[in-house]
């Protein structure tokens, strides 16, 4: 039960270092693929296994190419979203869980950095995607730990859920 954990002052900093750690991995993985992918993919694409392969697309909108126009739009959304995951990490328990949270603040922030920093003016970048399962759209790394990331957290929620109606009264009925 969730009164019976732990909250030491020390408790919080390891979740927040490790949720911090997590997110500036991400976003360092998914920037040094997303260079790699502009030099090396720019005018070829490299088929690897089955479906897979690797096809350079800019993407200015959100997710299936959708809001072109919003690039501004989805940066501010961006941020605030950021920011709300942020505070929202004394919810996330364990280290799993925690990693999983860093996983989607770190890929937001990656794809956040493209549309600040790849665009002529602010916010009107584009997002680098190079993934290529030929039957689902065109994804990036950061993508990809948002993903994980939200299956993760959403797990570790249920898990402790469970639990928790298992401890109380109501729940062993």
């Amino acid at each position: 039960m969730f009164a019976n954990r732990p909250s030491t002052p020390q408790v919080h900093v390891t979740r927040n270092l490790s949720i911090a750690a997590a997110s500036g991995a991400v976003l360092c993985l998914d920037q040094i693929t997303k260079a790699w992918a502009v030099a090396a993919l720019d005018d070829r694409i490299i088929d690897l296994v089955w479906t897979l392969r690797l096809r350079l697309v800019h993407n200015t909108g959100f997710a299936f190419s959708a809001g072109q126009q919003l690039g501004p739009v989805l940066a501010l959304v961006a941020i605030v979203i950021v920011g709300l995951l942020w505070l929202w990490r004394r919810r996330v328990h364990g280290q799993w869980a925690s990693i999983g949270l860093g996983g989607i603040i770190g890929g937001a922030l990656g794809n956040l950095t493209d549309r600040v920093f790849r665009g002529a003016a602010w916010g009107r970048g584009a997002v680098v995607d190079f993934v290529d399962l030929q039957w689902w759209p065109i994804f990036n790394v950061a993508d990809a730990f948002i993903t994980v990331g939200l299956i993760v957290v959403l797990i570790d929620l249920y898990r402790n859920e469970r639990r928790r109606a298992g401890a109380s009264p109501e729940g062993s009925a």
